[in-house]
């Protein structure tokens, strides 16, 4: 009777601590174990989705040192964060590759629209009919002439291909090595 005593506290333990066992398990071991044969595999996709859930495990690593004594007061946060990391790391739900495409991927492509997409910032409106434009356009061709017009506007167009050279763009495909 006394091991089987013991088998229950034992797995009362387990059971109470499965966080702190399983984390670590779930956030370090198999990511690097996956980053390492993501590595040696030709595919971007695979590539994608762990280096971006290494960004993200930064970003909790960063929130929970900056937030730990209000974290503290979140007895359920430990669970919280393994199920997240969970559907991270999973291949199953692949998780990390859906922030990035969802979240981050906008974000860097375009990073005003976005802003004002999950930030409420009310829009300017510099013109109050639709025309008005247009009469802007016309009122600076009459001060400045029209060569000045189609400078401004290829200057608009030089800017605007500038910054898109600046963007990486991942595709899901093969690597060519």
């Amino acid at each position: 009777m006394g091991s089987g005593n013991a088998n229950n506290s034992f797995l009362t333990v387990v059971a109470k601590n499965f966080d702190v066992l399983a984390g670590p398990l779930v956030a370090l071991v198999y990511p690097l174990y996956a980053s390492i044969k993501a590595i040696e595999s030709g595919s971007r996709a695979d590539d994608q989705q762990w280096l971006t859930y290494w960004v993200l495990y930064s970003l909790i690593t960063i929130f929970e040192l900056s937030f730990a004594k209000v974290l503290e007061w979140f007895p359920i946060w430990s669970y919280a964060k393994l199920f997240f990391t969970c559907w991270l790391v999973l291949p199953q739900f692949n998780g990390a590759t859906y922030v990035y495409k969802n979240f981050i991927r906008p974000f860097y492509m375009n990073p005003q629209a976005t802003t004002s997409t999950i930030w409420y910032i009310p829009k300017k409106i510099p013109f109050k009919k639709q025309d008005d434009v247009l009469s802007a356009a016309e009122r600076y061709i009459e001060e400045n002439g029209t060569d000045a017009f189609q400078r401004l506007i290829r200057k608009a167009d030089r800017e605007a291909k500038a910054r898109r050279k600046h963007y990486m763009i991942f595709e899901e495909g093969e690597k060519g090595h």
